[in-house]
């Protein structure tokens, strides 16, 4: 739709107009985001998460009610991200037997976080107990300070 033809000659009306057409046609673009990215932002949209740090470690605390320990997937990427992904599949219907209303989620979820410089990638562990899973990372120790070096001063 044109808004020019509605009498709408502003600048205003010709940009949002210029954005509208960019809209339509960012779907078929390279440029625009691909179907993996649009999958992965909204597995992590739908994936709620609480961060805590404590004077050792950090914990990482995802609600996962449902969801098989195999299912679940940690790993480290680019040696400071951890990635929390997994699968909740739905449960397969019983002959008979159907769906009157469905509320919880199901199908891929994926969480990532950027890690600190004081991180210890290789000391991670995981638990899932009660439907809640929990990822632990130490922190590596503070760096001891460095001593003053002692230059001997002699005399010529």
């Amino acid at each position: 739709m044109d808004l020019r033809m509605m009498a709408f000659d502003s600048p205003l009306f010709s940009v949002l107009q210029h954005l509208h057409d960019v809209g339509d046609d960012s779907e078929k673009s390279v440029s625009g985001p691909s179907r993996t990215y649009a999958r992965d932002a909204k597995a992590m949209a739908a994936t709620p998460a609480d961060v805590k740090e404590s004077p050792n470690s950090y914990a990482f605390i995802v609600d996962m009610p449902g969801v098989k320990s195999g299912d679940i997937k940690v790993q480290v990427e680019y040696e400071n991200v951890v990635v929390i992904s997994g699968e909740r599949k739905r449960e397969e219907e019983k002959e008979g037997a159907k769906y009157v209303r469905m509320e919880r989620r199901v199908g891929k979820f994926m969480r990532k976080f950027a890690l600190p410089e004081n991180a210890n990638t290789d000391k991670i562990s995981a638990v899932c107990q009660d439907g809640v899973l929990t990822v632990t990372v130490e922190k590596l120790p503070p760096p001891e300070p460095k001593k003053p070096k002692t230059i001997e001063v002699k005399i010529a």
